[in-house]
């Protein structure tokens, strides 16, 4: 009897173990789940969002590994960024943090802020203002932004935020963004660290984590912890949407 519990414990723990293997593997190869702490990348991607990330868009490097594991030399496998994805990846500066923004700029590319507005390669990126909002800041205070629809020159079309075209980060030189390198920004344009600041900067190849696909749930900030029936509040309407 003794024999047949012992048996059966190591079944139970050979099972989990091989679950848990399983789990990894997905994790490292096919898709990372990831959730967003900030609001920069608002109105794409709000605080309390879950998302998937695929990790074979991009290939693999260490960084596709737990833990950043220096198992794998440079990128392979790999597949160019686009402008306008949603990627995420490891934050120059530390190669430990988690980013998440929109790439704007791919290789060669020349990048510019001038009043407020985009540019790529010295032609100004399309942008048609859809409605004024009323924004609660990451700090609760409440603010006017604008909501405009951005296309890039390959087409593609996505929402973001502006406060003001005279912030800062509104006026800039040119950015040229060097080879195996990409530039990428928050679609919360006066609200983001991203690659117009020193803290962030253009972002290596071999950073890329990978591109962000589903979002699959989405939790009320305003929930506490234990309030499980409030925690998808107003926001099942974002349950299982493709990310743009």
């Amino acid at each position: 009897m003794a024999k047949k519990k012992i048996s059966g414990f190591f079944e139970s723990v050979k099972t989990i173990v091989y679950a848990l293997l399983i789990a990894l593997v997905i994790r490292t190869v096919a898709f990372e789940p990831f959730n967003i702490p900030s609001g920069s990348m608002r109105p794409t991607l709000e605080i309390g969002d879950y998302l998937f990330v695929s990790k074979f868009s991009y290939g693999y490097s260490k960084h596709s590994l737990p833990l950043s594991l220096p198992l794998i030399p440079g990128r392979i496998l790999f597949s160019d960024p686009e402008r306008g994805d949603v990627a995420v990846f490891k934050l120059p500066s530390d190669n430990k943090t988690d980013y998440i923004k929109r790439i704007v700029g791919v290789p060669g590319d020349k990048i510019q802020v001038k009043y407020g507005r985009l540019r790529i390669n010295g032609k100004i990126v399309s942008r048609r203002k859809v409605k004024d909002n009323l924004l609660a800041s990451d700090f609760g205070e409440s603010r006017k932004v604008t909501r405009y629809i951005e296309t890039l020159p390959n087409g593609k079309t996505y929402a973001i935020f502006e406060k003001s075209d005279q912030d800062p980060l509104d006026d800039t030189g040119v950015y040229t963004v060097p080879h195996n390198h990409y530039f990428a920004m928050g679609d919360n344009r006066d609200n983001s660290q991203d690659s117009l600041t020193l803290q962030v900067g253009f972002i290596p190849k071999q950073n890329l984590v990978g591109r962000a696909e589903i979002l699959f749930f989405s939790k009320n900030d305003n929930a506490r912890w234990w309030e499980i029936w409030k925690w998808a509040e107003g926001r099942t309407n974002r349950f299982f949407t493709k990310i743009i």
